[in-house]
């Protein structure tokens, strides 16, 4: 099962009654294990869980620390790109060339690398 298709999966779970918009995540460590990840949303809308937070830290939780490739799929017609705290996060654990898709549930894709995303990340990404 691919990247993409696994964070379709993912996103089937997420709890998004707010906004109505359902995104899930999957990245794959270094390591070549995949972890998942969905948001969440509640009452409190400044305390929102991104679905590709909740992959890095099942990612973290589970002992890998480097990000080989991630995949987000957002509901709506245009993909969507990860926001500035997600960016932060997957460059955090990421490097220049790792592989960012950006994908909707009826199967257009975007890809990019966080050289592209983060072009000017506070901490140097790593080669």
């Amino acid at each position: 099962m691919s990247l993409v298709q696994r964070a379709r999966e993912a996103r089937q779970n997420a709890y998004a009654p707010y906004s109505k918009q359902k995104v899930g995540a999957a990245v794959k460590a270094t390591s070549g294990r995949i972890y998942t990840g969905v948001n969440v949303e509640n009452a409190d809308h400044a305390d929102w869980t991104c679905a590709e937070s909740a992959a890095i830290a099942a990612m973290i939780a589970y002992g890998d620390r480097e990000i080989a490739e991630a995949a987000i799929v957002s509901s709506g017609t245009h993909p969507i790109c990860p926001c500035a705290a997600c960016r932060s996060r997957l460059a955090e654990f990421g490097t220049k060339e790792t592989v960012v898709i950006m994908a909707t549930p009826d199967g257009s894709i975007e890809r990019t690398t966080l050289r592209q995303l983060v072009p000017r990340h506070y901490r140097a990404l790593r080669d």
